[in-house]
């Protein structure tokens, strides 16, 4: 579904990915682990459409991103790719609701349509008593969950996720883990995972291991 070949990107004089090629299969949970500064992040703002690579090429469903334009590449990123970061990134003035229901209005989905699917998604991750609430008044682990709705508000073709259990306790951090699983089997959601967390990096169905710029193993 996902194919990247012979990514390369470098920052000045510092070349951090050297060459990556790279497929996602459709349904694939996959972690990408390393060291820090081997190049994880990069390669995961490349593979989300973030950040452009110096060179290479990026294919999505058979269409390549590359050689899309910056506003083409915006409308492809709302409505194909969802993310989720390790700090929840929530709107603290909008309710947990209304957070969710922004990547659809942006989208341009009719209001109700998107309003009943972000009602369906917060029912699904156990936050139903939770929709009027403002981020201030939810728990870390409560944010990350409107954070993964909110992902999925598009019915993407792949969530990008940069550590996101990096900031929750590790009982949170073990039903976020669980989470992904369970919306891969009832959703057949794509998930492709930057993590420290080894036991999360462990459940996936593959483990990419990023080493000084390069696609290890």
């Amino acid at each position: 579904m996902i194919t990247a070949t012979g990514i390369t990107k470098s920052y000045g004089e510092l070349q951090v990915l050297k060459g990556i090629d790279l497929t996602i299969e459709k349904s694939e949970v996959v972690s990408i682990v390393g060291a820090s500064g081997a190049g994880k992040t990069t390669l995961l703002q490349i593979l989300g459409t973030l950040d452009r690579p110096d060179d290479g090429t990026l294919n999505f469903d058979r269409q390549v991103i590359t050689s899309l334009s910056a506003r083409e590449l915006a409308a492809f990123r709302n409505q194909k790719i969802g993310f989720i970061f390790q700090f929840h990134q929530l709107l603290p003035e909008f309710t947990a609701l209304e957070n969710v229901c922004l990547p659809g209005f942006i989208a341009r989905t009719p209001a109700n349509e998107v309003k009943k699917r972000a009602s369906e998604l917060l029912n699904m991750l156990g936050l139903s008593a939770r929709t009027e609430h403002k981020p201030s008044a939810l728990s870390g682990g409560e944010q990350q969950r409107v954070a993964v709705a909110r992902s999925l508000i598009n019915s993407p073709l792949v969530v990008f996720a940069d550590e996101p259990s990096g900031n929750l306790d590790s009982k949170n951090a073990d039903e976020l883990h669980d989470l992904f699983f369970r919306l891969r089997e009832e959703l057949g959601q794509t998930f492709v995972i930057v993590t420290h967390n080894e036991k999360l990096a462990d459940m996936a169905d593959r483990k990419v291991r990023i080493t000084d710029g390069r696609v290890g193993h």
